[in-house]
């Protein structure tokens, strides 16, 4: 089986990490072609990932430290109306400012989309302290389409719930993470926004595994 690339070729710092920018599995710490992802991934849930959930080196982490199991399936995507912006907090443990979602009319951004199983979808939730720092919510408007031309009309992603997730405003606008680097981000001053504006819906606790188990 031949690898695409290993963790290594993309490290996890600085934040948010660097990424392969094309569509791959990650497993034993290296990336391989989707013609070795598990049968049926489509099937799974669409997550987005705009910050360092994208990079293969935080993968492994996950792994390392939450118990991630099992091929994890990563797909570029062209992202419309949204962007990938800086954080009004900083993380507590290394001090970097991390990335966060808001809507953004007319932006245009490359993400990736994990499609995830049940238990790694659960994994999610404990890193990124769903109901607390970040909500999980189902994106309604935003048309996010993967390299082979899907289309997907059922993805979550994970916004701001708490002030220090939610977006910096500096002088009364977002920073996106494509403007700024992790060093100038970490210097920024400004105030949290009121909002991420996105049109989308709270998942409730526990609905997606619901969901899943019913399939």
């Amino acid at each position: 089986m031949v690898k695409l690339f290993t963790d290594a070729d993309f490290p996890a710092d600085p934040y948010p990490g660097a990424r392969p920018g094309h569509s791959f599995v990650h497993f034993d710490g290296a990336g391989h072609s989707l013609d070795t992802a598990p049968e049926g991934w489509r099937e799974r849930q669409a997550v987005l990932a705009y910050g360092s959930n994208a990079c293969p080196s935080k993968i492994t982490w996950l792994r390392e430290n939450m118990d991630l199991t099992g091929p994890v399936v990563v797909c570029n995507a062209r992202c419309t109306d949204l962007a990938a912006v800086w954080a009004s907090g900083l993380r507590f443990r290394d001090g970097q400012r991390p990335a966060t979602l808001a809507a953004a009319p007319g932006v245009v951004e490359e993400h990736s989309v994990w499609f995830a199983t049940p238990e790694q979808l659960a994994v999610l939730d404990r890193c990124e302290g769903k109901g607390q720092r970040y909500n999980l919510v189902r994106l309604t408007s935003p048309a996010i389409t993967l390299d082979d031309g899907t289309v997907l009309d059922d993805v979550v992603a994970y916004v701001g719930a708490a002030d220090i997730r939610l977006p910096i405003l500096v002088d009364g606008r977002h920073i996106r993470v494509a403007d700024l680097e992790q060093r100038r981000a970490a210097a920024l001053e400004g105030i949290p926004a009121e909002t991420h504006g996105l049109d989308c819906t709270l998942v409730e606790a526990g609905t997606l595994v619901r969901e899943a188990s019913r399939d």
